[in-house]
């Protein structure tokens, strides 16, 4: 807890005196105002966040945050929990979707295991920072203790900061959790107050009995366990997962280290939400990748006052999003770095 509490002290908004600097850079321009649309908007954000009129963000990494969920035992997916060690230790390999995409920036994909079923070989190159061996059943109790959730959580600062202090200087949160979906809209659910099946999706694989039998599990799971809407370790704790609690550490030590994150789909964005709740000013550090498939993904992103750059169609995961995202953040450094003002334009052309 100590880390935790640490971590969110550190907190501070964003540097606002170069937000109005970089705003007045973009507005001169050579360009007609707001033509470039969503990349002004995302230059000056970095600004702000780095506290540099030219940000630098050619560093980058994703965070894989990897661990299993007691629900599938009430049949909630198709897909069986071993997909979750096998597309863990294909991470390292680098043949996932999201390694796939990284490749496209060079980002660094660091991959942990928080939480999976079985052990996997210390040689696979997972960090091995399991909590437990995937939550309990929510259906049948707590997901994990108060406790389990603040490690989560600090699990995923250990990692974050450790990166940072590599030089990384663009982060993205992944996961990698069958079943995942459910916990998610059960956060959701409880944050936004709301019968489950405003906010239950398909997921990877929704079970026979299909979507309303998914939000059933979820609406049995917090009438079971009573989290307590006002606190977000306490929903954690009774209806969460171990990689959700292992990106809200991530988002947490992004902005207590003014380091912009880019936040990927549905399950990052619940993550995302967590770490709102426990430190509002951490939304300002946020950049929303894609619009997710899951019906709980925008009113997540609404909460949250974000607007996601992509529509892609996409529910994949893994940071797929994330990952496509960091080109298009790559481009809004390079307009504020190599295009000249009208001003700087005139000097050129009149030496």
């Amino acid at each position: 807890m100590q880390l935790l509490q640490q971590t969110i002290e550190k907190i501070h908004g964003v540097n606002q005196e170069m937000m109005v600097i970089a705003q007045e850079r973009v507005d001169a321009l050579s360009k007609p105002p707001k033509s470039l649309g969503k990349l002004e908007a995302l230059a000056i954000q970095l600004s702000g966040i780095t506290g540099e009129l030219f940000p630098n963000i050619d560093k980058k990494a994703l965070i894989v945050m990897a661990g299993d969920h007691g629900v599938c035992d009430e049949g909630v997916t198709t897909n069986p929990q071993s997909v979750t060690v096998f597309q863990t230790l294909s991470f390292p390999k680098g043949v996932t979707g999201v390694c796939a995409l990284a490749k496209i920036t060079d980002a660094k994909i660091v991959t942990v295991d928080i939480g999976v079923k079985e052990d996997l070989p210390t040689d696979a190159g997972v960090i091995n920072k399991k909590v437990k061996y995937g939550t309990n059943n929510m259906a049948k109790g707590p997901a994990m203790t108060r406790e389990e959730a603040i490690k989560s959580i600090e699990v995923g600062i250990e990692i974050a900061t450790n990166e940072i202090n590599k030089g990384i200087q663009l982060l993205g949160t992944g996961e990698m959790g069958i079943g995942n979906t459910t916990p998610s809209a059960a956060i959701l659910s409880v944050i936004h107050n709301c019968d489950p099946l405003e906010v239950t999706g398909f997921g990877a694989g929704v079970g026979d009995g299909g979507i309303e039998y998914k939000a059933d599990v979820i609406r049995k799971a917090i009438a079971l366990n009573k989290p307590n809407a006002q606190d977000p370790i306490d929903i954690l704790s009774k209806v969460g997962g171990l990689e959700i609690g292992g990106m809200t550490g991530v988002f947490l030590a992004a902005a207590a280290n003014r380091i912009p994150v880019v936040v990927d789909g549905f399950i990052s964005t619940i993550a995302a939400l967590l770490a709102y709740k426990l430190e509002p000013k951490v939304k300002d550090y946020l950049i929303a990748s894609h619009a997710s498939e899951e019906p709980g993904a925008k009113i997540a992103a609404q909460i949250l006052d974000l607007e996601p750059m992509l529509q892609m169609n996409m529910r994949l995961g893994e940071g797929s999003g994330a990952a496509l995202a960091f080109p298009i953040l790559d481009a809004a450094c390079s307009m504020m770095k190599n295009m000249a003002t009208l001003e700087e334009s005139m000097q050129l052309l009149n030496p």
